[in-house]
């Protein structure tokens, strides 16, 4: 009797055999990715044998420089080490070029139309941020970036903007009107914590037209709470280690709830945009809407149209209002609490701008668009303020044609950039006693290179709120200082950390002292 082809050791045998050949084809894989990686490496050392940088571990890079939340120490050492840039390498042979030169920025900000698109924002800086606000300016690249940039420049405009700060005053009014309620504490207060609630109720005003204030509407709790939590997420996740996978990520606990955070921000934006456009359905409301006392952000979003004629659908509606949502009030936050601080280290400018506000405003009671350019002083100590403590650290770039700079140094396509705007603005060659709080640096009149101060970027994709937020920026500055003397805490001095949204790693703490009311003294007379 013969012996069965199928018989079990004939099985084996194959299955081994199968076995043997996959694990072959692996090794095969391996050695051509590992020889890919080396190449690439070879071809990265060669590209920026020009811009020399500091000893790196052949597989952790620099990585381990930037540890424990010294990014921006190690940038201000690069800064006077290393002229004009610097690479750094990361985990994979992977490498990014920082940039801190005014010429430097220049160049790369300032490249034609055409050149400019095919620079996209680096996708692994930004990934993170796209669940978070969909695909609108702030993400979007090419045709399509500029498509929206045209249509929603005319949100911006003086005449939209100028309703605005009467709304700017009234959310910073209820959020003084907390601080005086807590003073009886004795007790430092973390101020950004609150800035940052006062700068999403002023949004909600200007892109909803929310009425009330969600500083003390406690309907408003579980938006407030799903914002906050994604502003956090998004900044622990760029430093998590499965930073670079979506879907590991999506299994872990801070990518679940990063899910459901994201579900509820975003129903909350498409139930407004649906009721609003209802709204514009029925007869007659069009008319309405265009006679209102202001337009805000989402009527203005709704009644836009492309060259073309088209509209933007409900995706990129979301899209556009979440970015406004999430550029307008964490960076504006960032900006006025770390000009609070600035200002109650240097009492003496404090004063002075104090008085420049006094002599305008009287007692505050109202403050106009056309107070916002009678502030000399005041803008010279924000500015200086933004130069020491730039809201938004750095953005990326992707080189998709090569660069050459002015010293004929270049880089070739395929490179990720990073302006380093912080180290731009700590650049000793560019700012002279550049931990000198100075406003004279900014007064009428001084040389300045085009491209020394760039808190809200430049060239053709500079912020678009940028006039936005310094308008909110002089009315927080203003009214504050009308009400408070500010001190800082010298138990908690604040460490700035760099993420997307410059912030502290330990928060900002002021101690608060209540001026005299004008009024309040005429009173008693």
């Amino acid at each position: 009797m013969s012996v069965s082809v199928l018989s079990p050791s004939r099985r084996l045998g194959g299955v081994s055999g199968i076995l043997q050949v996959t694990s072959l084809l692996i090794l095969l894989l391996l050695l051509i990715k590992a020889a890919q990686l080396y190449l690439h490496r070879q071809w990265l050392l060669k590209a920026l044998q020009q811009f020399p940088c500091p000893p790196s571990h052949w597989l952790f890079g620099h990585i381990q420089e930037f540890q424990h939340d010294q990014e921006l120490q190690r940038i201000q050492e690069r800064v006077k080490t290393f002229p004009s840039a610097c690479p750094y390498w990361i985990w994979g042979g992977k490498v990014r070029v920082q940039l801190y030169d005014p010429d430097y920025m220049k160049v790369i900000l300032g490249r034609s139309a055409l050149s400019y698109f095919s620079d996209p924002k680096s996708h692994g800086s930004y990934k993170f941020l796209a669940p978070r606000i969909g695909y609108g300016l702030l993400l979007l690249n090419g045709q399509t970036w500029f498509q929206h940039r045209r249509m929603l420049t005319p949100a911006f405009h003086n005449d939209i903007l100028k309703p605005y700060v009467g709304l700017m005053a009234d959310s910073v009014r209820v959020m003084l009107d907390k601080w005086e309620e807590l003073l009886g504490q004795d007790s430092p207060l973390e101020v950004f914590q609150h800035v940052s609630l006062m700068t999403l109720d002023t949004i909600m005003k200007s892109a909803f037209s929310h009425q009330g204030s969600i500083q003390v509407d406690r309907n408003s709790q579980s938006y407030i709470q799903a914002i906050s939590d994604l502003n956090s997420l998004v900044f622990c996740c760029m430093r998590n280690a499965f930073h670079e996978n979506d879907t590991i990520y999506s299994l872990t606990s801070a990518g679940r709830w990063t899910h459901r955070a994201c579900q509820l921000a975003h129903q909350h934006t498409d139930q407004v945009i649906q009721l609003r456009k209802a709204q514009l359905q029925k007869e007659g409301e069009l008319e309405k809407i265009k006679r209102k006392r202001h337009l805000d952000f989402l009527d203005i979003l709704l009644l836009a149209k492309m060259e073309n004629g088209s509209i933007l659908s409900d995706k990129d509606l979301r899209a556009e209002v979440d970015t406004f949502m999430f550029e307008g009030h964490d960076t504006t936050a960032s900006g006025i609490s770390w000009i609070l601080y600035a200002l109650a280290t240097h009492p003496k400018h404090q004063e002075r701008c104090r008085e420049e506000i006094h002599g305008l405003l009287g007692d505050g009671a109202s403050i106009t668009w056309n107070h916002l350019d009678q502030m000399p002083y005041t803008t010279m100590c924000i500015k200086e303020a933004l130069r020491l403590y730039p809201p938004v650290p750095g953005i990326g770039r992707e080189l998709s044609t090569p660069v050459t700079f002015p010293d004929g140094r270049s880089l070739p396509k395929g490179i990720m950039v990073l302006l380093s705007i912080y180290g731009l603005h700590h650049n000793p060659k560019v700012w002279p006693n550049l931990e000198v709080f100075d406003p004279s640096r900014f007064a009428p009149g001084s040389a300045q290179h085009s491209h020394a101060f760039l808190p809200f970027s430049g060239g053709s994709r500079n912020c678009i709120g940028k006039q936005f937020a310094m308008n909110q920026l002089k009315v927080a500055r203003a009214l504050t200082l009308l009400r408070f003397e500010l001190l800082p805490d010298p138990t908690r001095i604040p460490i700035p950390m760099a993420r997307l949204v410059l912030k502290s790693k330990n928060g900002i703490h002021l101690r608060l002292r209540r001026l005299p009311n004008p009024c309040e003294d005429k009173d008693q007379l």
